[in-house]
């Protein structure tokens, strides 16, 4: 059974997912993950090199690839070929989850007085969803939304004017006004027609001691999750696309933007304005300089600066130059 309590969900076998290609096995799907999180029932996809590890390991009994990919993956996966995978992702995520590719507003938002949350301070106009959980000690500042499903932990203090969907956060968290976290990440696919919007149907994760100040927008993830490590602090106007996972004990200064599914490592400084390209891995212990712009991945323990971000030493280098 799917884990996803956030959005609605559609059973299908994979055959009717895919009717035109025969299946050895004919199983019922229970979710769609991506390869490393993905178990035998679930359905995965596998459109770039740079994950061959995970596809080598994955447990998934069904996978949407492309035909130069198929060696990468184990033999007990069925694979289903295609010419753009993330087309037919979005294609069959949206059947599954058919509700998951435009943010509908939660009618079921109450005033928060409807509710009994012991050992909870709240302000003015606080609206709450069906199914939110507030831990004790929390405190929520007045025109707050926190919607259907969303679960807070103790000791939180959440801002005046924030809205929360699609999130689970964890103990003694700071999240300040104005702050937007679960919204649907920028995705579609083009076409001459229309864009096909991407689904997006993963959740945003905030763990202990976390600090996130004013104006800051988290972005679910699509397939995965976006994933804030503990004890990491987000200045003002800081931007965190899908699937981006930050380490723990993280310092991230205003107007830094990071784009989807970007790994950041531990202990990772990174300058105002600073961006960060998509699919990249930054290392433990990184620091990246104000107003660079980082498009290569980058190996643990380094100091980096500069667009295209490159060492210190030979950005000042290219300096003097």
């Amino acid at each position: 059974m799917s884990s996803n309590k956030f959005f609605l969900k559609k059973n299908f076998y994979i055959s009717k997912l895919f009717p035109k290609i025969k299946f050895s096995k004919i199983i019922e799907i229970n979710d769609v993950k991506s390869l490393d999180k993905a178990n035998k029932n679930d359905l995965t996809f596998f459109d770039s090199k740079k994950y061959k590890n995970l596809a080598n390991q994955t447990k998934a009994l069904f996978c949407i690839t492309t035909k130069n990919l198929i060696n990468e993956l184990p033999k007990k996966t069925e694979k289903i070929i295609v010419n753009n995978v993330l087309s037919e992702l979005a294609r069959v995520t949206k059947l599954i989850y058919p509700f998951s590719d435009i943010d509908y507003p939660d009618l079921s938002l109450k005033d928060i007085s409807k509710h009994k949350y012991k050992f909870v301070k709240y302000g003015n106009n606080v609206l709450v969803g069906k199914n939110v959980k507030i831990g004790k000690n929390s405190i929520i500042g007045s025109n707050t939304i926190i919607e259907h499903d969303v679960e807070i932990g103790k000791e939180c203090i959440i801002g005046s004017g924030v809205i929360i969907k699609n999130t689970l956060i964890k103990d003694n968290v700071v999240i300040q006004d104005n702050t937007k976290i679960g919204q649907k990440g920028f995705g579609f696919i083009p076409s001459n027609k229309e864009n096909f919007k991407f689904p997006h149907i993963g959740k945003v994760v905030i763990n202990d001691n976390v600090e996130i100040a004013t104006g800051c927008t988290i972005d679910r993830g699509s397939i995965d999750d976006t994933e804030i490590g503990e004890n990491t602090y987000l200045d003002n106007q800081v931007h965190i696309a899908h699937n981006v996972k930050i380490g723990s004990n993280c310092m991230i200064a205003g107007q830094v933007g990071f784009a989807g599914s970007s790994i950041i490592g531990n202990k990772v400084s990174i300058g105002g304005q600073a961006g960060v390209s998509g699919h990249l891995r930054i290392g433990n212990n990184v620091k990246i300089g104000g107003g660079s712009g980082v498009v290569n991945d980058v190996e643990d323990n380094q100091v980096v600066m500069g667009y295209p971000a490159v060492s210190i030493k030979k950005f000042l280098q290219n300096k003097k130059k």
